[in-house]
């Protein structure tokens, strides 16, 4: 029997999930830009070399999205792969907006190439909790480039992208994968449980889940990046 009444609150609710992705993606954009110009001084110019670059580590990310793999704590929903690794080396070379904008194109390419399995909610993730780890990097590292300042935007970045990615599941992400997915939250948090008995519960998923997930995902991502980006950099004369 056709249902009016759900159809209308499928429709609201993917509508509201659109545009919170919009105005997350401005604010992000907003937040580089102001690091960019404010903070830093940076005010790079966007000509066809610069665009090109960004593409280029798109479809880098785009095509290691293809190779993730899940991790033995948390649940298969949660895979990991190394597409942040190019992104990140965009952020280093070519500046914060540069990292927001290929992490986006990165997540383009890859619905393109790939579809989505979780609803977009998946997607969406990847985009934001992304951004929290390559901003701070980012930012430390053109403060003063160096090897330390590099070490050290990359472990902030990573702590910033543990602690938010933590919240953020815990108060959108996981909620919002429930309601557009029509899964109810527990036998979401039961994805969990039949992995690590003590998952009882959203805050004991992300607490024994998402937060190991982020840490071991920058750890591997931030070692990776300060083994591949001068060797890139030079391949490419990015400079």
């Amino acid at each position: 029997m056709f249902d009016l009444k759900s159809l209308l609150s499928t429709a609201a609710a993917n509508v509201s999930f659109l545009l919170v992705c919009l105005l997350v993606f401005l604010a992000l954009v907003l937040i580089a830009k102001l690091a960019e110009t404010r903070l830093l001084d940076f005010r790079p110019k966007w000509d066809a070399r610069r665009i090109s670059f960004i593409a280029i580590f798109a479809a880098m990310a785009a095509i290691l999205m293809y190779f993730e793999f899940s991790l033995p704590f948390a649940p298969p929903f949660y895979q990991i792969d190394l597409s942040e690794v190019p992104v990140l080396i965009c952020s280093f070379s070519l500046g914060p907006v540069a990292g927001v904008t290929c992490e986006l194109l990165k997540i383009i390419l890859k619905l393109f190439l790939k579809g989505t399995s979780t609803a977009f909610v998946g997607d969406f993730a990847n985009f934001v909790i992304g951004c929290t780890f390559l901003l701070p990097a980012s930012f430390f590292y053109y403060r003063r480039k160096s090897k330390k300042n590099a070490i050290t935007g990359m472990a902030v970045g990573t702590v910033v992208m543990t602690t938010f990615g933590s919240f953020f599941n815990a108060i959108y992400l996981i909620p919002a994968f429930s309601r557009l997915y029509e899964m109810p939250i527990e036998v979401i948090v039961g994805m969990g449980t039949d992995i690590n008995a003590a998952v009882t519960s959203v805050t004991t998923l992300v607490l024994f889940a998402v937060v190991p997930f982020n840490l071991l995902k920058g750890v591997i991502q931030s070692i990776l990046t300060y083994l591949l980006y001068k060797r890139i950099e030079r391949l490419l004369r990015l400079r």
